[in-house]
């Protein structure tokens, strides 16, 4: 039954019958109402209906078990009802201008359901808009993709890099892991850099690992975005969505602690600024310490992720984020690659200097003002920074060949004398170590504005999107001055040669001021032509303007590089036919850009590459709602790539030699299918399947057909939970994850201009890895165990041929934790 204590604290007029309508009629002055759903166990219940008696006016309880319900002043029988649960009826006020924050609701199964199917509260696949998405469209009548991994999954599984959390969504994958401090993500063939990164809605530098213990889910919005946010990746974009502050007061403390020496606590707080209903609060924040499978490398970070909630009236909602990132570790190029093979050396091995580290800070704050003009329109305004800093000072990446005669002397690790070697390089593995340095400061700013509503015309209805943004980049990047040769390093016996130990001084070579400035304004309409078929069109117009100043130490003297100036519209069209409320078909176009560095043979700036997308996909509600399937297939086509012009073409500037045309062409072809179920008596599943092929379908320099490097024909994954709801073993829950990455290549792409082996791949092997867990909650305290790896599988992560990082091997962690 649900235990509601509401009538105590907020009584009906006594003249009210209990199916009243509005009282004060003679006003539309509206309220609302809030609160929050809370199952047995005091864990937030979402997919909870909330409705007023005899009105259209309802909602459902989000993921964190909260509504919020606006209504004409009056008095009503609020219902609160759920599958598995005592539907009830209880008496509230609306208060004309005022917000009302009703007590927390304690709900627990209806003895009379016990035999039924229960189904614990949740939103499905198809039942989840995307933040990301601007548009509040339900993901049925959107003809794009989605994904969206909750907060739950998060738990269950103990993800811990933004790679974890990926794992689970079909067609995103990592591509990279150079020097071991980032992650590289790729979908449907393209990377996604910091374009294609966003963190609630702004977008994000993702070149240091991502924090996600502030996590409350993480959305994925495949295919074209460009009419959204302009200048990204075709592939897709991702936004991490972080917790957010509430008013009830409640918390987590939090332990991690895992093989290699890892080690983080967490603490999560929120709650009512002193008591308040108007101001709310959260602070996450956590610190790492930990050292890795691979011998010298460790790392240390401290985050913090703070938060405010003001409630402005009964319409308006300001929210403050901020977090901050400050990360120390070693950089790691792996295991290096020898002739443009993988050394068969251990996993540990490591080829580094021990004084090698890399030092990154970030932060940013972040602004979003939403103010309600009616129960159908809404404002939103966003103000952002994000500021980012990085300095490395390493040994290069692994890939210089050593002369076939060593004339280095000296002594091993044990004093004993070295061994000179003869021969051939490529037999022996010994690699010159040179260095590398380098600073990069960025600071972002973003302004942006949206009206999005609800109009009818005629038969027509109408829900719009129009909005507007600019934002700028100002980088400052210093390159220091490379040291060729700094020692030797034999990759399979590290004390072949004695190792240099002096940390050296590094020079400063040169710095560049570089900026980017966007503006865009763009336009979305999702039309429903009948309840069955329905149009989103839209269209988007950027501007972008990009300049340079670059000042060399050695000479004193700055350089200012030409301003570019590039523009494009950016369509978008998708039909959507629903013969079922439950059963979506969708066909879409959409055209996005590029924009290019390089100049053509005349001097001048190249114009951006224009990509057209094309996507079909059913979408599909089964068993009542208990499980989504969703099937899309896609073209991606960069028919106007960027491509040096060859010395041997009529076109051929011998006074610009690393001149520029538009003359290649990129496609990419895939199917993606994605699976995921509502919790049903204990059990909760989801999984996916991605195919995509991406390959030089016209080039002048790559031989046509080849595939492009990092991006796998095949990936799949799956996960399986299963709750013990009841008996000796209430609140265990046990879990199976598995993620299936098929070969890929790394390499240099073969030329079909070049002879002999001077560009060649690297295959990479397919491997299926296999993550367990178990998990023990009671009362107020939970404990999870997890084992990943557990078969132990190798492969790598590879940049080029010279950032070769093995994946983990098997490894334990473990996570106690306290609500409260």
């Amino acid at each position: 039954m649900l235990t509601l204590p509401f009538p105590h604290v907020l009584p009906a007029p006594a003249a009210s019958p209990a199916h009243a309508m509005p009282v004060s009629k003679e006003t539309e002055q509206r309220g609302r109402l809030a609160g929050q759903i809370l199952d047995s166990r005091g864990e937030p219940l979402e997919g909870v209906s909330v409705a007023l008696k005899g009105t259209s006016l309802g909602t459902l309880t989000g993921t964190d078990g909260r509504f919020r319900l606006s209504a004409p002043a009056g008095s009503y029988q609020l219902v609160v009802s759920r599958l598995g649960y005592v539907t009830q009826e209880l008496a509230v006020v609306v208060a004309g201008g005022q917000t009302t924050v009703l007590p927390t609701v304690t709900a627990t199964a209806g003895q009379q359901q016990l035999q039924e199917v229960t189904v614990t509260g949740a939103r499905s696949l198809n039942e989840r808009p995307v933040a990301i998405g601007k548009l509040p469209i339900a993901p049925l009548d959107l003809p794009q993709s989605t994904f969206t991994v909750e907060r739950q999954t998060l738990e269950q599984q103990q993800a811990l890099r933004l790679s974890d959390v990926l794992a689970n969504v079909s067609g995103v994958y990592v591509m990279g892991n150079t020097g071991g401090y980032q992650e590289e993500i790729a979908g449907r063939g393209f990377s996604f850099g910091s374009s294609n990164t966003f963190k609630n809605g702004v977008r994000y530098n993702n070149s240091i690992l991502p924090e996600t213990s502030s996590l409350e889910r993480l959305e994925v919005l495949k295919g074209s975005t460009a009419i959204l946010y302009g200048n990204v990746a075709a592939g897709g974009v991702l936004n991490l969505v972080t917790k957010k502050p509430r008013f009830e007061s409640g918390g987590s403390l939090g332990l991690r602690a895992g093989s290699y020496d890892f080690y983080k606590p967490t603490l999560d707080l929120y709650g009512a600024v002193n008591g308040s209903t108007h101001v709310a609060f959260r602070v996450n924040a956590t610190y790492e310490n930990s050292r890795s499978f691979r011998r010298e490398v460790q790392g240390e970070r401290f985050y913090v992720n703070p938060s405010l909630l003001f409630k402005i009236g009964g319409k308006t909602d300001l929210l403050l984020e901020g977090d901050y990132l400050n990360d120390r570790r070693t950089p790691d190029f792996g295991i290096g690659a020898i002739n443009y093979r993988i050394p068969d050396v251990p996993r540990s091995r490591f080829l580094n200097t021990t004084w090698a580290n890399i030092g990154t800070e970030q932060k940013s704050a972040t602004a979003t003002l939403t103010h309600h003009l009616n129960d159908t329109w809404q404002v939103r305004g966003v103000a952002a920074y994000q500021g980012f800093g990085n300095a490395l000072r390493s040994a290069s990446r692994p890939s210089n060949v050593r002369d076939s005669v060593d004339v280095f002397s000296g002594v091993d690790k044990s004093g004993k004398p070295i061994k000179i070697l003869t021969g051939s390089p490529a037999l022996y593995g010994n690699l010159v170590r040179s260095l590398q340095a380098s600073e990069t400061q960025e600071d972002y700013f973003l302004g942006q504005l949206d009206l999005t509503g609800k109009v009818q015309t005629g038969r027509l209805k109408h829900t719009v999107l129009v909005g507007m943004d600019a934002d700028k980049y100002n980088t400052r990047a210093i390159a220091y001055n490379a040291i060729g040769r700094y020692d030797s390093i034999n990759v399979f016996n590290p004390g072949q040669y004695a190792e240099n130990s002096a940390v050296p001084g590094f020079s400063r070579n040169t710095r560049t001021h570089s900026s980017v400035r966007r503006v865009g304004a763009y336009v979305q309409d999702l039309l429903e032509i009948t309840p069955k078929l329905k149009l989103l069109a839209g269209v988007r117009y950027s501007y972008q303007e990009t300049g340079s100043t670059q000042y060399a130490y050695k000479t004193a003297q700055t350089t200012d590089r030409p301003k570019r100036y590039d523009d494009a519209f950016s369509p978008r069209v998708g039909l959507v036919y629903q013969p079922l409320q439950t059963l979506s078909v969708f066909a879409s176009y959409a055209n996005s850009f590029t924009t290019n560095s390089g100049q053509d043979n005349t001097g001048a700036a190249l114009p951006p590459s224009l990509i057209d997308q094309y996507e079909v996909g059913v979408k599909n509600e089964l068993f009542n709602g208990l499980l989504s399937a969703n099937l899309t297939a896609y073209q991606i086509v960069n028919s106007n790539l960027a491509q040096t012009i060859l010395a041997t073409a009529p076109n051929y500037n011998v006074n610009l030699p690393t001149a520029q045309e538009l003359a290649g062409e990129v496609t990419s072809r895939g199917l993606e299918l994605d699976v995921q179920s509502k919790p049903v008596q204990g059990w909760s599943v989801l999984g996916g399947y991605s195919y995509n092929r991406t390959a030089y379908t016209k080039s002048t320099i790559y031989t046509v057909g080849s595939l492009l490097r990092y991006n796998p024909n095949h990936t799949a994954n799956a996960s399986v939970f299963y709750t013990f709801d009841q008996g000796v073993l209430s609140g265990l829950q046990l879990g199976l994850t598995t993620l299936y990455m098929g070969e890929r290549q790394a390499g240099r792409s073969t030329r079909s201009t070049v002879q002999g082996d001077n560009f060649r791949l690297i295959p990479l092997p397919a491997y299926a890895q296999l993550d367990a867990s178990v998990g023990y909650t009671y009362d107020r305290l939970s404990l999870r165990l997890k084992l990943s790896n557990v078969l132990n599988q190798l492969s790598y992560n590879v940049h080029d041929d010279n950032s070769v990082n093995p994946i983990a091997p098997r490894q334990f962690a473990t996570t106690l934790a306290y609500r409260l």
